[in-house]
């Protein structure tokens, strides 16, 4: 079994580390793309539009390239086209002499990842149906986090050393090309990813299970505090002093990297029903990171990045147990644009509801933990049935 599943397992590291390189240079992109922005004569509206519809138009894309993914079967030229965008976007910062240059590659890059992130999961998927949708996911999210953290730090390392913004985003150049390199060592390797796992003849999508599951995981992300509100409340109260913030960041986000792998290993043993941890903890994390305390920031900052790491690893292994084979691109680019929608409505509500008090932030964050788990039941419960009637 094991002699088996290597090239699965060969496929899914190779994706990863596609994706520890990706994140290394968008990652460390987005780590000064505002400051440097501002020196470009952008104001802080513009600033936050741009990366406000980026991030919007990231996740509504993914709707067209999973549907285009499943119709056409090009995994590999839709995949690597986004790559491609997604990555070299990035370093082509650097040459930005305007604002309404910078914005556009900011809105380019943020495409280039909605493009390829449906094809992406689901060759990831298909490899998993022979390794564990948990390990795979997981693996791939750890590696990917670790990308997230080395990329900022990296771009610290430069501006810290001399360097300014526009040699920063050209070093970045360098993860971005071995990202693509090793992405066409990949290609070569496994013309034919969809052949990588081993899926069960007759498999049916749960379209109901798979809307329902989309709801949990929409409302438990719409309550999910972005950092930035919560560096936001960090700065504003000064519960630490400036320097600190992006090191509680960054060790919130090597937190991650271990949950996801964590993750996945308990969603590959327990199943389906271990994603419920994800709300409960997400209730908690506000009572923590908006308050007065230092330590309980600590504490919080931990519990964001444990569920960063299963939001982004075993919340979207799910998708994989509910969907055919067929038609799993399609379900990625559905669920990740409800995702990215829900997830933009609930960081605006929850920025609208801060100005007001904190025990709004806390209802909304609460009473959307609360929802998510209703909608869970029916789900949790017909699988239930399922596999009692196996």
């Amino acid at each position: 079994m094991k002699r088996e599943g290597s090239p699965a397992r060969s496929f899914v590291l190779l994706l990863g580390v596609v994706s520890l390189f990706g994140d290394m240079t968008y990652e460390g992109g987005w780590s000064i793309v505002g400051p440097y922005m501002a020196t470009l004569g952008a104001s802080a509206a513009i600033v936050g539009i741009a990366s406000g519809f980026g991030e919007l138009v990231g996740y509504v894309v993914r709707l067209g390239s999973g549907i285009t993914v499943d119709r056409t079967r090009g995994y590999w030229p839709i995949a690597i086209f986004g790559y491609v965008v997604n990555v070299l976007s990035v370093p082509a910062l650097a040459l930005a002499g305007s604002w309404p240059v910078a914005t556009a590659l900011v809105v380019a890059e943020r495409f280039g990842k909605g493009v390829r992130v449906p094809p992406r999961d689901a060759m990831l998927a298909s490899a998993a149906s022979r390794v564990g949708a948990g390990w795979a996911f997981g693996v791939h999210e750890a590696m990917d986090q670790t990308g997230a953290l080395l990329g900022p730090l990296a771009v610290a390392l430069i501006l810290f050393i001399g360097g300014t913004y526009q040699v920063a985003f050209a070093a970045l150049a360098v993860p971005a090309l071995a990202s693509l390199g090793v992405l066409g060592l990949a290609r070569r390797r496994f013309p034919h990813p969809e052949r990588t796992g081993e899926e069960q003849r007759g498999a049916v999508t749960d379209r109901r299970g798979f809307v329902l599951y989309t709801l949990f995981a929409s409302l438990t992300v719409a309550g999910f505090a972005h950092f930035s509100i919560i560096s936001y409340h960090i700065t504003v109260q000064k519960i630490l002093s400036e320097p600190l913030v992006p090191l509680f960041f960054a060790i919130a986000t090597g937190v991650s990297a271990v949950a996801a792998l964590a993750a996945g290993l308990a969603f590959d043993r327990v199943g389906l029903a271990s994603v419920l941890v994800v709300p409960v903890v997400t209730a908690i994390v506000p009572f923590l990171v908006f308050g007065d305390s230092p330590i309980a920031l600590a504490a919080g900052m931990v519990l964001w990045g444990i569920v960063l790491g299963a939001q982004e690893s075993t919340v979207r292994a799910a998708v994989a147990h509910l969907v055919a084979p067929g038609a799993r691109a399609t379900a990625y680019g559905i669920f990740n644009t409800a995702y990215g929608v829900a997830w933009f409505l609930g960081s605006a509500a929850l920025g609208v509801a801060y100005d007001r008090s904190i025990p709004a932030v806390i209802a909304i964050s609460v009473g959307t933990q609360a929802l998510a788990l209703a909608a869970a039941v029916p789900v949790f419960a017909s699988r239930g049935r399922a596999r009692a009637r196996r």
